[in-house]
């Protein structure tokens, strides 16, 4: 990502070196269009962000026309960031549809699941050991919100503070290695592209307890304790997969095998 973001901006300067100089003042400067800082990732990011925020679901088309008028943009940078985003494997291009946002298979998901319950796992037996006082503070008010409610029924809320406390742990290293390593290939972002609970595979009355015993044992520095809860979280949102797979593949399994009807 330090890569495509340094590529804009090299991009950006050879633009802005082009480019008369209109005497405009950027406080006046209401979209994307009107200045001369770096649109292909600005347009990137918002894309991204509208991904993430789910405003673009998977399966939706992308409309350029309307997106690109919308942010102010000729045509341009708008493609430049699908194409950054089809390699991130965020947006596929589809002949004669155009772009559209990318669903995951059941297959694609449970091998994402399995790459953080490793890297995750160790991100938490990391944190445990690196974490301060300060950072303790802020762990701690994690899932405040949702502490002894008997049924959580915000997902969307609820998948969106689940969202940040796995992030928070895996900065919590303090080694841009790691998270390079999650974030480059959106590894994190990936796994909430399921259409159940707001993008989350298990429903939160069943995470919840998972979500805070984690916590507790960060900030206790247990770091094999750490670890062995951050993956067995991982592991049981991997085994629903598993079995809905399975399922699905049953039920296809004996529609296929029904004798079909002759022709009158």
């Amino acid at each position: 990502m330090a890569f495509l973001h340094s590529k804009f901006r090299i991009q950006n300067r050879a633009r802005a070196s082009d480019a008369p100089h209109r005497g405009i003042k950027k406080e006046s400067m209401k979209n994307l269009g009107a200045t001369h800082r770096n649109l292909d990732s600005k347009v990137y990011d918002r894309l991204k962000a509208m991904i993430l925020e789910a405003r673009l679901v998977p399966g939706d088309k992308v409309h350029q026309d309307k997106l690109a008028q919308e942010m102010g943009v000729s045509r341009t940078p708008l493609v430049n960031a699908l194409k950054y985003l089809e390699q991130e494997k965020l947006i596929k291009a589809i002949p004669r549809r155009g772009y559209v946002v990318r669903e995951f298979t059941r297959e694609e998901m449970i091998y994402i699941f399995e790459l953080r319950e490793v890297l995750e796992g160790l991100a938490a037996r990391r944190a445990a050991d690196q974490i301060n006082q300060s950072q303790i503070k802020q762990l701690r008010t994690f899932f405040e919100a949702f502490k002894g409610l008997k049924t959580i029924s915000d997902y969307a809320g609820y998948a969106k503070e689940d969202k940040r406390f796995h992030n928070f742990v895996i900065e919590l290293d303090g080694k841009e290695f790691l998270s390079s390593i999650l974030a480059s290939y959106n590894i994190v972002l990936f796994s909430y592209r399921v259409k159940t609970y707001g993008g989350l595979v298990r429903a939160p009355d069943e995470t919840i307890q998972e979500h805070l015993a984690i916590i507790q044992a960060i900030q206790n520095r247990n770091q094999a304790r750490a670890e062995e809860l951050m993956r067995l979280h991982l592991r049981k949102s991997l085994e629903v997969l598993k079995k809905e797979m399975e399922r699905k593949e049953e039920v296809h399994s004996r529609m296929t095998s029904l004798p079909t009807r002759r022709e009158s």
